[in-house]
């Protein structure tokens, strides 16, 4: 059998296992003084027997996460409560400053039905004074336009962007906000109330700080794709805050920053507006529109931490993020996460060519970073895997080599696609940064 038959095979197969991954419920269980409290999470029904994958809350406050099965006819509270229990406690949250002036950037294209969902929780926030702006990418109808003026009137202001591609939808936006803080989320999220001053307070806290991220959690885990991606971390980062300072590079990341990948996603981000304008906001040519196919995120993290300033990671800024539902959008995802890395360090080394002697000083490692990255990664079993109950990359499914593979190419045309992204932009009269 030759190599491309038997990797047909093998992807056929792997291909079964995955359409046999069960669902999963979501919920939040809080565990507050005297008094436990389970809800579904946010477009759910309510928990009944089967595995539950839910977000435990003190006092209101994201603390971790657990995944357990509930028997038929027990209670589910008691049983994830259970489990709620085995979470380490850690210190005690420390009170907020009262957070800066914001603006909320929400990128969207054709899909006003889950831009409305998004909107709906940004404006339940609990922010004291903020600014939502939807920037409508390269429309093909007047849907959006039509769904903000309609029901949401003044409350959210409507930016129309005709060049397609994210980082020039956000660039725009970013032209367009008044808050000290600007913060990016998707159409497809919903926020916890608490989002945006958990995002944002740190930068009253630190005036080096430059960019805060915050954590993801998947808001449904229906169908299979939901499920294996969750299960192998999906965009979370943990329930431990951090901080990154270029004057100090943390010990434990020997290729910082260039695996920006570690500080979070775009879907929950925030910048000092001052500090992303003095960059020149996102590389245009990087993102999701254009042959690049990603990065933008990560270049903008990048880019503000070159300038000197620190990023920080909290967990107390929660956005519920509905994953890709099919098999067909793990393998985009996975080939546009790989383009989407190398664009990104290609843009990098473009646009900031001082960085080229730390880059090429850590190429060796990152080369090893890179093979780990896209291994087949197994399931986590045995008593080495225990950890924590619920953690992230637990790995309940295997990773499937199809999607390795992909995410590999997608490395490989990363460089190319930029530069074709680049030359494409020349075309409609912009420049990449």
């Amino acid at each position: 059998m030759s190599r491309t038959a038997r990797a047909r095979q093998e992807t056929r197969q792997e291909i079964e296992r995955f359409l046999s991954i069960d669902p999963v419920q979501v919920a939040e269980l809080d565990l507050s003084e005297g008094e436990v409290v389970l809800r579904p999470g946010p477009g759910s029904a309510p928990v009944t027997s089967g595995p539950v994958f839910a977000l435990v809350r003190r006092e209101g406050l994201p603390v971790g996460t657990v995944l357990g099965h509930v028997p038929e006819g027990a209670d589910a509270t008691e049983v994830l409560a259970g489990l709620a229990r085995e979470l380490p406690r850690g210190a005690p949250p420390e009170p907020l400053p009262e957070p800066p002036s914001a603006s909320v950037v929400v990128a969207t294209r054709e899909r006003a039905d889950q831009l409305a969902r998004a909107l709906d929780s940004l404006l339940a926030q609990d922010h004291p004074d903020f600014e939502i702006v939807v920037v409508d990418n390269a429309p093909v109808t007047q849907e959006t336009r039509e769904l903000v003026e309609r029901k949401y009137g003044e409350r959210v202001r409507y930016v129309c962007e005709p060049v397609p591609g994210l980082a020039i939808a956000h660039n725009r936006g970013l032209t367009a906000v008044q808050g000290e803080v600007v913060a990016f989320t998707d159409d497809d999220v919903v926020a916890d109330p608490r989002w945006l001053t958990e995002l944002t307070a740190p930068f009253a806290a630190d005036p080096r700080l430059g960019c805060a991220t915050g954590l993801i959690l998947p808001a449904r885990l229906r169908t299979p794709a939901q499920v294996l991606l969750e299960s192998h971390g999906g965009f979370a980062k943990g329930f431990t805050p951090r901080t990154y300072d270029p004057e100090h590079p943390p010990a434990d990341e020997p290729l910082f920053p260039f695996t920006a990948g570690r500080f979070g996603s775009g879907a929950n981000m925030a910048f000092r507006t001052a500090a992303l304008r003095a960059v020149d906001g996102f590389d245009p040519a990087t993102g999701a529109g254009t042959r690049a196919r990603g990065g933008d995120d990560l270049y903008g993290f990048v880019r503000v931490l070159a300038q000197g300033h620190r990023l920080r990671y909290t967990p107390r800024a929660l956005v519920w993020h509905h994953h890709r539902e099919t098999w067909r959008d793990l393998e985009t995802q996975a080939y546009g996460y790989g383009a989407g890395l190398t664009a990104y360090l290609t843009a990098i080394l473009v646009n900031r060519p001082a960085l080229f002697p730390a880059f090429l000083a850590r190429l060796p490692r990152g080369l090893a970073h890179a093979r780990a990255l896209t291994a087949v990664r197994d399931t986590g079993e045995g008593d080495a895997a225990a950890g924590v109950p619920g953690e992230h990359d637990a790995r309940t499914h295997p990773w499937p080599r199809r999607l390795s593979r992909l995410q590999r190419r997608g490395m490989l045309y990363g460089p190319v696609g930029y530069l074709r992204a680049r030359r494409a932009l020349r075309k409609v009269g912009l420049e990449a940064r």
